[in-house]
C-alpha cells in the first residue's frame, strides 16, 4: 500500500460529457481547481451544468461545503490554451482513434514539460497513442468507470513509454480521490473492458438465441455471481454504441471471440443505445 499523494492543484478535463463531467466532479470535490474544455459554448455550458448537478447531489448526501463554494473552483472553456497552467489533463473524448490522437496532440502542445497527460480510453492502445505524442513519458491511462461518483475503481494503464515513477504518482492520485487503483500493462481492452465486454457479448448472444430474457440473465449474474447490475443493464448504462465500438476494436486485435452479435449491431442501427436514448436491452423511459 502506498501513501496517498497530494492531488494536483489544477486539473484539466477535455470533454464534458457524462464521463468527463464525472471526472471533473471527482477532482473538484477533492479540492482541486478544475477546467473543462469543450468544443463550443453550448457544450461548455452543458458541461458546467452536469458537474454542478453532480456536486449538488454530493452535498445533499453529506459532502462538506456548499455547492457555490465547490463550484467556484470550476471553470469551462472552448480554448485548449487554457490548459497551460494545469499539472494534469485527462482526455475524455469519444472512443475514436483519430479523434483521440488529434485531441491529445492539441492539448499536449499547451502543457508544461513536466505536466501529465492522461487518457480515459477504455480499450485503445496506450502505447500506440503515446507514439503520437512529443512527451510520451508523461502519458498514462486513467480509466474511470461510469458513473464516476459512485464507482470506486480507476484502472491505471501503463504505456511502454510511461516513466516508472509516474505509475506510483497516479496510484497516489487515485487513493487521494477515495478510489482504488488497478494497475495494468497496456493490452487491448486492458483488464476491465476485456472481461466486461466478454461477459456482456455472451449475455447478448444468449438473448439472441432465446436462452432467457435479458432480465433473467442479469438476475442470474446479480444473484449468483454478485454482479452489481448485470451485464446487459451495465451495457445500457455504458451505451450500446460504446460497447459496439470496443467490441469491434477487440475483435480486430484479439480475434473472432469478440465479434459483436447481430442483436447489438441491430439495436445500435435502430438508435437503441441504452439509458441515454431511453431504450436498449431494457426500457429506460
Amino acid at each position: 500500500m502506498i501513501s496517498a499523494t497530494a492531488l494536483p492543484t489544477r486539473v484539466g478535463v477535455l470533454g464534458g460529457g457524462r464521463m468527463g463531467a464525472g471526472i471533473a466532479h471527482a477532482f473538484l470535490v477533492n479540492g482541486c481547481e478544475v477546467l473543462v474544455v469543450e468544443r463550443d459554448d453550448d457544450a461548455a455550458t452543458a458541461a458546467r451544468n452536469r458537474v454542478e448537478t453532480a456536486v449538488a447531489k454530493s452535498v445533499e448526501r453529506g459532502l462538506a461545503g456548499t455547492v457555490e463554494g465547490i463550484a467556484s473552483r470550476l471553470s469551462v472553456s472552448t480554448d485548449y490554451a487554457d490548459f497551460a497552467p494545469c499539472e494534469l489533463v485527462v482526455e475524455a473524448v469519444p472512443e475514436m482513434w483519430d479523434l483521440k490522437v488529434s485531441s491529445l496532440q492539441a492539448v499536449e502542445k499547451h502543457l508544461a514539460d513536466d505536466a501529465v497527460l492522461a487518457s480515459n480510453t477504455s480499450s485503445l492502445s496506450m502505447t500506440g497513442l503515446a507514439i503520437e505524442l512529443s512527451r510520451p513519458q508523461n502519458f498514462i491511462g486513467l480509466h474511470f468507470f461510469n458513473p464516476v461518483p459512485a464507482s470506486t475503481l480507476i484502472e491505471v494503464v501503463i504505456a511502454q513509454q510511461t516513466r516508472p515513477e509516474l505509475v506510483n504518482t497516479a496510484r497516489g492520485w487515485v487513493e487521494a480521490l477515495g478510489k482504488t487503483a488497478v494497475v495494468v500493462n497496456d493490452a487491448p481492452g486492458f483488464a476491465s473492458s476485456r472481461l466486461g465486454v466478454a461477459i456482456a457479448l455472451e449475455a447478448m448472444r444468449m438473448v439472441e438465441e432465446g436462452v432467457a430474457s435479458a432480465e433473467d440473465i442479469d438476475n442470474a449474474m446479480v444473484l449468483g455471481y454478485k454482479h452489481p447490475t448485470g451485464p446487459l443493464r451495465t451495457t445500457d448504462i455504458v451505451g450500446l454504441d460504446v460497447r459496439l465500438g470496443i467490441a469491434e476494436y477487440l475483435e480486430s486485435t484479439l480475434g473472432e471471440r469478440f465479434a459483436p452479435p447481430q442483436i447489438l449491431r441491430d439495436k445500435v442501427a435502430r438508435g437503441e443505445l441504452g439509458r441515454k436514448s431511453g431504450k436498449g436491452f431494457f426500457d429506460w423511459a
